[in-house]
């Protein structure tokens, strides 16, 4: 990948931090005595705030080498989506596409969320909850709490144990794991916190203050947050659908609760914005000039589903209108697909399709229109947005046994992700293409897509609709969501895979003993290299580690 640069473990930056510490005791006198205003001790949380914002998509290292790197959920997702066949390379022979993982290498691939939570925003949201309080601007406390929660959150989920109670303590040098339980009833805790400061007003809370350091996300717009917040609790409850007790503690009420509370118009969505120029961390890390995604393809699996090729989907024979705004045509002006670790296999050369920026199957180069959706240098990156909340609430109140209110909530759904797609992600589609109100209403009038009667609902139909609305950016929502279906789990409606017509790879990676990839490993730069013990007390260090399934989705 192009820009993308080596990270320091934030361990190392820990023992720097210490280094530091001693060095200023040495010299507090001569710091007091000639104060430099051109250099002050410390920055204001203002300024510190827009990289942490950044780091729930991807960041970069500034330029000339100024340190940091890479990395973030945004960057993770370029291996982690072929687990989900959001797409595959355009090759043979990759370890993701294989459903692999990092094993005897010293890579950090897969270690990019480990970096963003601990290196790029932790001691960052420490320090502005920390500045925040003393300042009174409760406002950015909130936030940087909000940000800790998606966080943990995403962490956990990638992951499974992590480091919770030992994390940022800077007396260790290792650091012990803790349960994935532990982790969940945290970020419930976090986003009590943060929404307890949302709430405050007076002292130093102000909107236009905040904006200065949420300039490119909400504007510093303080109810958009307490929304976003709400998302992430909705989440922690919808995600536990697998437990013995998620009917029992009335899961299903709470998600449908913070699903209502959260994200209910595109308006509200929790969208990454970036202003472009010449520098890696203010472009949108899918687009050309990062240059990061050249050797993907879109899967079979995605063009099968929305051109209504997949034979055992619920859609099938349904051509979606929304195809042309997701995925790109071949030469011969259909929707294809790769398969995994085949590459083009299989596909007749008019049948390959184009590449994320709209050259050839072949190139890694860029056109003119440089890419449609989210492929694009200046498109707004979404994180979490209002369709993916009512398709959580859907599949909450199907489990529940409300199909009325599973229905409702379905339908607003689809509808909310076409118009997101119009409203946000048009400009770049030839006219002859755009959705038009007639083919969104024929597409919806469609039993096979929205039942005429609620009973008719599947659960197929719930998580293939909420696969399509978050197809290319909710990746780690949509890896949950695989991950609780154990891929392949069957429908007790239809008796076809939930996600009908997903096939695994024909050859799974050596390491995973024929078994599918369910967590990351810890990242290896700093984990395999300094807490050893600690590992080993999880089993992180057998090869087939990334194959255990966590405890989120276990019974």
């Amino acid at each position: 990948m192009k820009h993308k640069f080596g990270i320091t473990s934030f361990f190392a930056v820990i023992v720097t931090a210490l280094a530091v510490i001693s060095f200023q005791s040495c010299s507090k006198k001569l710091d007091e005595a000639y104060l430099n205003p051109n250099n002050p001790i410390e920055g204001s949380i203002e300024a510190i705030l827009p990289n942490v914002i950044n780091q729930m998509t991807s960041t970069a290292a500034p330029p000339a080498g100024g340190g940091g790197g890479s990395y973030g959920p945004v960057c993770e997702s370029v291996n982690l989506g072929k687990y989900i066949q959001f797409w595959n390379l355009n090759g043979t022979g990759d370890q993701y596409d294989q459903m692999g993982g990092v094993y005897g290498t010293v890579s950090d691939n897969t270690g990019l969320v480990w970096a963003m939570h601990y290196y790029g925003i932790g001691q960052n949201a420490k320090f502005i909850i920390s500045r925040g309080t003393e300042q009174k601007k409760w406002d950015y406390v909130g936030v940087a709490n909000a940000i800790f929660a998606f966080s943990w959150l995403t962490l956990t989920e990638e992951y499974g144990e992590v480091i919770l109670r030992d994390a940022f303590n800077q007396s260790l040098q290792q650091f012990k794991y803790d349960q994935q339980s532990l982790v969940y009833d945290t970020v419930r805790q976090i986003c009590d916190s943060a929404i307890m400061y949302l709430n405050k007003t007076g002292d130093g809370v102000s909107a236009a203050n905040l904006a200065y350091g949420d300039g490119y996300f909400y504007g510093g717009d303080v109810n958009k947050w307490k929304k976003f917040v709400y998302a992430i609790k909705a989440r922690t409850f919808a995600h536990l659908s697998n437990k013995s007790f998620y009917a029992s503690k009335g899961y299903a009420d709470s998600a449908i609760k913070y699903c209502d509370l959260s994200i209910t118009n595109n308006a509200d969505n929790a969208m990454q914005k970036w202003v472009g120029g010449n520098f890696s961390g203010t472009n949108n890390y899918f687009g050309p000039y990062r240059g990061n995604i050249g050797t993907l393809r879109q899967s079979a699996f995605i063009a099968n589903l929305l051109t209504g090729a997949a034979a055992t989907s619920p859609f099938k024979g349904v051509f979606d209108p929304r195809t042309p705004y997701l995925i790109n045509e071949n030469t011969n002006g259909t929707y294809k697909g790769v398969v995994p670790n085949l590459g083009p296999s299989g596909l007749a050369t008019a049948d390959q399709p184009k590449n994320f920026w709209r050259a050839a199957f072949s190139s890694t180069a860029v056109t003119a229109d440089s890419g449609r959706y989210i492929f694009n240098n200046l498109a707004p990156f979404p994180i979490i947005t209002a369709a993916e909340i009512q398709f959580v609430k859907a599949e909450a109140a199907f489990r529940k046994g409300d199909k009325a209110l599973a229905l409702a909530a379905y339908t607003n759904g689809i509808n909310l992700s076409f118009d997101m797609l119009i409203n946000t992600y048009q400009t770049r589609i030839p006219s002859v293409s755009q959705i038009t109100p007639a083919t969104r209403a024929a597409y919806l009038a469609n039993p096979a897509v929205v039942p005429t009667v609620a009973a008719s609902l599947t659960l197929s139909q719930i998580m293939l609709q909420k696969y399509i609305a978050l197809y290319g950016y909710g990746f780690n929502e949509t890896w949950v969501d695989m991950r609780r279906y154990h891929y392949l789990d069957k429908d007790p409606t239809t008796g076809n895979q939930v996600y009908a017509d997903f096939t695994l790879p024909t050859t799974l990676h050596i390491y995973n003993a024929g078994k599918l990839a369910y967590r990351c490993r810890p990242r290896y730069n700093s984990e395999y290299l300094y807490n050893i013990p600690a590992l080993q007390t999880i089993g992180a260090l057998a090869s087939d580690y990334h194959t255990k399934e966590h405890w989120f989705s276990q019974p």
